[in-house]
Order: C-alpha cells, then sequence, then structure tokens
C-alpha cells in the first residue's frame, strides 16, 4: 500500500516541479519516476561508481536508495541562455556560455535555468513534506544516472521516496 501511495506522492510532486515558476515562462525541467529494478540498478552502480573513482558518499547514499521505493528524478538538458547578459554564469554575455562535457555533468548554465531548476525542485519536495513522505534531494543519483547512461540529461538530481516509521535520511 505504501509503494503505491508514494507513486502516487511522486506524480504529485512531478506535478509540483512543472508548475514551478520559470524564468521568463519556458520550461526546460525533465522529469523521471525509477521503480522497481531500475532502484537495484542505480544503487548497485552507485556504489561501484564510488569504488572506481574513490569519492566519498556514494555507498552510504546507495544504502539509501536501495531502501526507498520510489526516486523522482528532475533535470535539465539543452536549457538556452535567458540572454540578459547578467554575468551570473561567469561569462560576460550570454553568447560566450558554451557547455562542455564535464567529469559529472554537462556545463556550465545560466544561473537563471539552474535557478528555475532549484525552484522545481524544492516544489517538488515541499509536496513530499506536505503528503508526509520522507525524501532527500541528493546529486550523487544525477551523477551515476548520467554515468550508467540511463539518461543524457545535462544535470540531474534525485529524490528518493520512503514511508517508514523513522526518516531513513536523517541518520546517515
Amino acid at each position: 500500500m505504501e509503494n503505491d501511495a508514494l507513486k502516487t506522492a511522486a506524480d504529485l510532486m512531478a506535478l509540483a516541479a512543472r508548475t514551478a515558476p520559470k524564468s521568463r515562462g519556458e520550461d526546460f525541467i525533465l522529469m523521471k519516476l525509477l521503480v522497481g529494478t531500475e532502484i537495484k540498478d542505480l544503487a548497485d552502480a552507485m556504489e561501484k561508481f564510488g569504488e572506481k573513482t574513490g569519492k566519498g558518499n556514494f555507498d552510504r547514499d546507495a544504502k539509501n536508495i536501495r531502501n526507498s521505493p520510489v526516486v523522482l528524478l528532475i533535470g535539465i538538458k539543452n536549457a538556452t541562455p535567458l540572454g540578459i547578459n547578467c554575468g551570473a554564469c561567469g561569462f560576460d554575455t550570454c553568447a560566450e556560455l558554451k557547455t562542455r562535457s564535464g567529469p559529472e555533468f554537462v556545463g556550465p548554465h545560466c544561473a537563471f535555468r539552474l535557478l528555475d531548476m532549484g525552484i522545481a525542485l524544492g516544489s517538488a519536495v515541499k509536496t513530499a513534506s506536505i503528503l508526509n513522505v520522507d525524501n532527500r534531494i541528493m546529486y550523487r543519483v544525477g551523477t551515476v544516472v548520467r554515468d550508467m547512461g540511463l539518461l543524457d540529461w545535462d544535470y540531474i538530481m534525485g529524490i528518493p521516496m520512503s514511508a517508514t516509521g523513522k526518516s531513513i535520511y536523517f541518520d546517515r
């Protein structure tokens, strides 16, 4: 019963992310729900990624993922700069912002597009909170989703969800 409720909550979280305010009303937000064997595959890949790269806490987060029946992915791809030449991305003009593949994500990005993604993430987890769904935003999830080739989005965050007597994301 809880797993069905978590899927419903994830749908409502995705709705909140979709309808969150976006700069100039342009929507570059992408979402995907992981369930079942996709969760186990992701957790296994996170452990392997941490071992391969020597980066910390991928094993810790993999344990959380393994114990989460549902993971909502939120990201962006091909998000064009806003075009206001504000310099927040580190370049003087939007025309200078050229994306490249980094070790974990594609970037840099227009700061306003990243703010849009942050507002979408915040709207999603706010909805989870209203619904009493335990959750946590995890960057390591997105890193490994890209490394696995599961998605080719530029920048991804994962939101694992759980419904137990005590949040599995609290004492990590």
